[in-house]
């Protein structure tokens, strides 16, 4: 899957197409120092390796003026595509990496799903807003406009709607203010609620470890 758009806000290097039989890379979250994103960014694309960086853009206020600058959407966390048999090790020698974001000793991988949608969110003129809670309530799909085919929870805020999509592996989410209309709850099924259940295990001993 290509994720990269030429007007995205989510810095991806060195994109390649693969066989669909031969594709054994997987996207994770690695550990960073702090403000050290695009250092390791950089250094990532020098070395060949496919990362990837979601920046929104913020004003900043000086005492004589006030800027636009970009900064990471999730502080401390860079992304990398790579097979991990082979890269990683390449990874944790890139200056400012920490560690790989793991689960029960075992490295976490990220679903290219939701890699895409965190772009298509960039993408779009939405206002986008990290979450740092973890969303309740019953899940929704999006059945209309640019976001059509997204599922997430929604929350309420200063009585508008948030659609917000959580992303298990770095406990964080991403929200977009969406009209209730293009909603509908998702119809729920077992293995749902096993990979809920599996979830909410990952993000207690997440939170221990942290």
């Amino acid at each position: 899957m290509n994720i990269h758009h030429p007007t995205s806000n989510i810095e991806c290097s060195n994109i390649q197409t693969h066989h669909p039989l031969l594709i054994t890379k997987q996207w994770y979250a690695i550990y960073v120092k702090s403000r050290h994103e695009k250092c390791v960014h950089a250094e990532l694309q020098q070395k060949g390796i496919e990362s990837s960086l979601p920046l929104i853009s913020v004003t900043r206020q000086w005492s004589d003026r006030k800027k636009k600058v970009e900064v990471p959407l999730f502080r401390g966390y860079v992304f990398v595509n790579i097979d991990l048999k082979d890269e990683k090790f390449p990874v944790l020698t890139t200056t400012g990496v920490v560690k790989f974001v793991t689960f029960c000793n075992k490295t976490v991988s990220i679903p290219d799903e939701q890699m895409f949608w965190l772009d298509q969110a960039l993408l779009s003129e939405f206002n986008i807003e990290q979450e740092t809670e973890f969303p309740v309530g019953a899940d929704v799909d999006v059945m209309f406009g640019p976001l059509k085919g997204l599922r997430g929870r929604v929350k309420q805020k200063n009585s508008k709607s948030r659609l917000i999509v959580w992303f298990d592996a770095i406990m964080r989410g991403v929200s977009v203010e969406i009209d209730p209309a293009c909603l509908k709850e998702t119809k729920k099924n077992k293995k749902a609620a096993g990979t809920r259940h599996i979830a909410t295990g990952y993000r207690q001993q997440a939170a221990n470890s942290q």
